[in-house]
């Protein structure tokens, strides 16, 4: 067998659970195809983050065909399958109403199921809107999302003007997909984002927030932010991050900081760390350059620009943000390491098992405030000295007795 070089529509690059789940749908008479992002992953010769699954199948019976699977949503009934660590969203062709339709026959919420041509019509992107079916080799092409994927270009399916108004997050998800899979936009497309931008404020807090962490998962993020600004987008979700960019010193550093990272001993699932590093760019282009430069944690927490960064344009936590600013703090005495070694054993394991710790060194190493000597004798120490987690104790089921439960006389 040849090796395969990249990513390529070959069972050999989708994940043997995914394939299974098609099978035991189709073994039942279900059509049933990859979709999405996964699809158009391996078509560009990238490697799929998940593989989400379409099918004629309704969500209950996709439960009774598909082992290990539980029916969730209300608005949009779909199917998680977990395998593992892994977990297979299971979702059924849907479509939009239509004048003959009688509103009393209507389902609740978005669980009008339909076939796939229907279907195909609601995605937001031509290119995503591409099915696979893996066991016969098929690709199944409704919307022309094949020949863009070929010319490089994100087409909007339907007028692109309605469709971010009925949706303004698409906005984010059309310059994240640029970025990621190194495409253009259409024309119409790029004109109805300027036209449009300002809507995004009207949508959820916690969306915007997923798409910020999606933006710093890109291999160079600093990019998608500066177009952002460029497309007159980050003024209205984030009026902090493009005053920032509209000053050309400023604009270099957090492109050198954001673009620097990546560090693998964190998880990328992990929006900490993602939202440290931003924090991190931040604060050393407008309120700290000197990583030495001692911080306090509190006074981080009340400067009116940051708190407003944090709380209201990226909807980072309280806690996430307490955690930050004390890793912030903490960081400012990672360069001091003669201090640590003159204090005593009790007060240095306090130091060490500070919560904030493994942060504050991975945006030491980021910053380059240690040398690799210094960089070294932290992470040994922290080897050595970090308290081990506790282990969860296991709950035991109550013990059932064998009496049966007395009965009080009624008086």
């Amino acid at each position: 067998m040849n090796k395969v070089e990249k990513p390529s529509l070959d069972c050999r690059w989708i994940d043997d659970n995914a394939l299974k789940i098609v099978e035991a749908l189709q073994n039942r008479g279900h059509t049933t195809y990859l979709v999405g992002g996964c699809v158009r992953d391996l078509l560009l010769g990238l490697t799929p983050k998940d593989f989400d699954i379409v099918t004629t199948a309704k969500p209950n019976e996709v439960k009774r065909c598909v082992p290990r699977s539980y029916v969730i949503g209300k608005r949009f009934q779909l199917v998680l399958a977990k395998r593992g660590a892994q977990q297979f969203e299971i979702a059924t062709f849907r479509r939009d109403k239509c004048e003959d339709d009688d509103p009393e026959e209507l389902p609740s919420g978005d669980n009008l199921f339909g076939s796939p041509q229907e279907d195909a019509r609601r995605r937001d992107f031509t290119v995503n809107a591409l099915f696979y079916d893996p066991l016969r080799d098929d690709l199944i092409d409704y919307s022309k999302g094949l020949p863009d994927l070929r010319d490089g270009v994100i087409r909007m399916i339907g007028d692109p003007e309605e469709r971010l108004i009925e949706d303004p997050i698409r906005i984010l998800r059309a310059l994240r997909l640029a970025h990621k899979a190194q495409l253009s936009l259409e024309t119409d497309l790029r004109q109805s984002i300027l036209s449009t931008a300002h809507t995004l404020p009207l949508t959820a807090l916690p969306r915007r927030r997923e798409e910020f962490l999606k933006f710093l998962r890109l291999s160079f993020p600093a990019q998608i932010f500066i177009e952002c600004a460029d497309l007159g987008v980050l003024e209205h979700i984030s009026p902090q991050l493009q005053q920032l960019l509209q000053k050309d010193e400023s604009a270099t550093s957090f492109t050198r900081y954001l673009n620097s990272m990546h560090d693998r001993s964190f998880s990328q699932s992990d929006p900490i760390p993602l939202f440290a590093s931003l924090i991190l760019a931040y604060v050393r282009t407008s309120i700290a350059e000197d990583p030495e430069q001692p911080l306090r944690a509190k006074e981080l927490l009340e400067h009116p620009q940051l708190a407003s960064l944090m709380r209201d344009e990226l909807g980072i936590f309280k806690y996430e943000q307490s955690l930050i600013a004390k890793a912030l703090q903490l960081q400012s005495f990672l360069c001091r390491r003669d201090t640590f070694e003159k204090r005593g054993t009790r007060r240095q394991t306090a130091i060490i098992s500070n919560e904030a710790f493994p942060l504050a060194l991975h945006m030491a190493k980021q910053d380059h405030a240690l040398s690799p000597n210094d960089l070294s004798f932290w992470q040994e120490t922290y080897q050595d000295m970090a308290p081990a987690k506790p282990k969860r104790a296991r709950r035991r089921a109550p013990r059932r007795s064998s009496r049966p439960p007395s009965r009080r006389k009624k008086t």
